[in-house]
C-alpha cells in the first residue's frame, strides 16, 4: 500500500509522428480533486484513455492502489473500480434515466445486456441507480425518457451511470462542454458535492470550475507535464500563463 490511489511513471504515447503523451509523470492521493488542463491538442484526453485503458501505452508504468495496470484491459480496470465519463454522450435515448443507470450497474456486475427487462425490475439494480441519480440531483427525473432531458442533465446523467458502481477514482472528462451558464452552475454544485466523498481526476477548459473545485491542478502543453501544484501556484506560474491561462485571458478579451 502507498499513499498514492494513482500513479504514472514516464507514460508515453504516441500517434504516427505526434506525441500525445510525453513521458508524464502524475500522482493522485485518495480523496483528492485533481484538474488537468492544457490547450487544445495537448493531450488530455489521451491521458484519460490511457487511465481508463481505452489506449495502450507504448512506455511506461500506471499503478492503481499500488498496483500496476498497465497492461489491464478497460473493463478489469472498471473492476478495480475507476469509471469515467466521456465528452460525447453515449445513452439509450428511448430508455428513463433510471433504466440507463441500472444497466450499467447491471453491466458492471458482469450481466448482459439482454437482460435488459431485468433492470427494470431487479431492486439490487434499480436501488443503487436511484442513489445514484439523487447524487447528481436527477431524482426527480429518473422516469424522464433520455431524449426528453436538457443537455445539462444528459451530462448529469453520465455522471450518475459512472458513480453507480461506486467507483475508487472517478474520470471526468470535459463535463462543462456545451453547457450554458445555469446548467454550468448546477454542474459545478454537483461536482462540488461528489468531491466530498470520492477521488476525482477532472480534463477540463472551463478554467472557473477548475479554480473553483481543484486541490490540485496539472497542465499539459503538447502531451507533456509543465507544472502541476496548487491551483493559486498554478495560476502564477508564468509558463502557464504563456502557454495556456494567457490565451483564455485574451480570448475572453477579444
Amino acid at each position: 500500500m502507498t499513499g498514492w490511489l494513482l500513479q504514472t511513471e514516464h507514460l508515453t504515447k504516441r500517434f504516427g509522428g505526434v506525441t500525445a503523451a510525453d513521458d508524464i509523470n502524475l500522482e493522485l492521493p485518495r480523496g483528492e480533486f485533481h484538474a488537468v488542463i492544457g490547450p487544445n491538442g495537448a493531450g488530455k484526453s489521451t491521458l484519460i484513455g490511457l487511465l481508463a485503458g481505452e489506449i495502450a501505452a507504448e512506455a511506461g508504468a500506471i499503478r492503481f492502489d499500488g498496483n500496476d495496470m498497465t497492461r489491464l484491459r478497460a473493463d478489469r480496470r472498471s473492476r478495480l473500480g475507476l469509471a469515467r465519463s466521456f465528452q460525447i454522450t453515449s445513452l439509450f435515448a428511448e430508455f428513463s434515466a433510471l433504466d440507463n443507470v441500472a444497466l450499467a450497474v447491471q453491466a458492471h456486475a458482469g450481466h448482459s445486456f439482454r437482460f435488459w427487462k431485468d433492470a427494470r425490475r431487479d431492486r439490487t439494480l434499480r436501488e443503487p441507480a436511484r442513489a445514484a441519480l439523487a447524487g447528481v440531483g436527477l431524482e426527480a427525473r429518473a422516469d424522464t425518457r433520455v431524449d426528453r432531458l436538457s443537455h445539462g442533465e444528459q451530462r448529469q446523467l453520465e455522471i450518475a451511470i459512472a458513480i453507480a458502481t461506486g467507483p475508487r477514482l472517478l474520470l471526468l472528462d470535459e463535463p462543462m462542454a456545451g453547457l450554458g451558464p445555469e446548467e454550468s452552475a448546477r454542474m459545478q454544485d454537483m461536482l462540488r458535492r461528489l468531491k466530498s466523498g470520492m477521488t476525482i481526476l477532472l480534463v477540463e477548459h472551463d478554467m472557473e470550475t477548475v479554480f473553483a473545485l481543484a486541490d490540485r491542478v496539472t497542465v499539459l502543453v503538447y502531451g507533456r507535464v509543465i507544472a502541476s501544484g496548487e491551483p493559486a501556484a498554478i495560476r502564477a506560474d508564468p509558463a502557464v500563463r504563456e502557454a495556456y491561462l494567457g490565451e483564455q485571458e485574451a480570448r475572453g478579451h477579444g
